[in-house]
């Protein structure tokens, strides 16, 4: 491993051509400060891949985090972001590369990788690109992993006087869980993530005790797929889609079953198709919550411009690293200050 948390490198850099893109991507492991737990299984170390296109004088960067619920592997974004080297070095734009690659970290990692050059070129910040005067800082949630009740409440104790706590969830004692935690941080607003590992019949029999527990928000209660029931059901507790959202092709179901709608940018497969999915969750009546994968500070960075607004941001990726990418985002408590220009944008 090298010094930024390299483990391998798709392809050796080209010689520098003036004006001429040139596209390179590593896969990278970043080690956790504790295990990340979640219903479908726990992790010790962030995987991300890194891609950088460079022209000679400036260059970009965008990080994907590769997630095998949707069947990704570094090695399989590597050899995405490989199929389409000759057309980005051809100069192809962020609305092109939208047919080329499906949405995923692949598209994600150049998309961003994009902005960030085309900022650079044009000597402004990445959201002046899209009209806006200023980023405001952002104020994130903090993850509780998933585990006992004791282990659950100690984490929550350590992190009490954040204003959010996500609280995994996803075991025959859920309800204990989160009793554990609303007792351990009482003032700390609580959302819940079940990653869908609940049935209809659970979340009906939970819901009513969640809302008595002051649960703002329950992430993703059912399976994608399997969660038409949702559609004839009122919960006393807003929902959330995440896994059943990737990209605008699901809307018209998520706003039949769901508050809100949460927005990553490695389901999109990139910032320009999560602002227009933004922007249509609105127009449907749909809250916006944004979240990420666990990443480093480079993938939290183009969030912040899509969590302006949104009514809950979850981009605690460098909150939960051993260390971090240098330089990376200036964090204070839970508050996420604007991207330098040397990170990104």
């Amino acid at each position: 491993m090298t010094a930024d948390g390299s483990t391998c490198c798709s392809t050796p850099r080209r010689a520098i051509r003036a004006s001429v893109p040139t596209l390179s991507a590593r896969a990278e492991s970043w080690p956790l400060a504790q295990a990340f737990v979640i219903s479908r299984g726990s992790k010790t170390a962030a995987e991300v891949v890194v891609a950088e296109i460079s022209d000679g004088r400036y260059r970009g960067r965008g990080e994907g985090a590769p997630y095998g619920r949707y069947g990704e592997t570094a090695r399989g974004v590597l050899h995405q972001i490989e199929r389409v080297r000759d057309a980005v070095e051809a100069g192809v734009g962020r609305g092109d590369l939208q047919g080329l690659l499906p949405a995923g970290a692949a598209r994600n990692a150049i998309d961003c990788a994009l902005w960030d050059l085309e900022a650079k070129r044009a000597g402004v910040r990445a959201w002046e690109l899209i009209g806006r005067s200023r980023l405001d800082p952002v104020k994130t949630c903090f993850t509780i992993s998933l585990g006992g009740a004791e282990a659950m409440a100690e984490q929550a104790r350590a992190n009490a006087r954040r204003p959010m706590l996500k609280v995994k969830i996803g075991s025959r004692d859920d309800l204990e869980l989160v009793a554990a935690v609303r007792a351990a941080a009482p003032r700390a607003r609580l959302i819940l993530d079940a990653n869908e590992a609940l049935g209809f019949d659970d979340l009906v029999r939970l819901a009513p005790d969640f809302a008595r527990l002051d649960i703002k928000l329950l992430e993703q209660p059912l399976p994608a797929g399997e969660d038409a029931a949702l559609e004839s059901y009122r919960s006393p507790v807003p929902l959330c889609a995440d896994e059943s959202l990737h990209t605008r092709a699901e809307l018209d179901a998520c706003a039949r079953r769901y508050d809100l709608v949460n927005i990553k940018l490695d389901k999109a497969g990139g910032l320009t198709e999560a602002l227009a999915l933004a922007e249509d969750a609105r127009r449907r009546g749909l809250g916006v919550m944004v979240g990420c994968m666990v990443a480093t500070s480079l993938a939290m960075a183009p969030a912040m411009i899509l969590a302006q607004g949104a009514e809950v941001a979850d981009l605690d990726g460098p909150l939960l690293m051993k260390r971090d990418r240098e330089p990376g985002l200036r964090i204070t408590g839970s508050v996420l200050e604007p991207p330098a220009p040397e990170l990104w944008g």
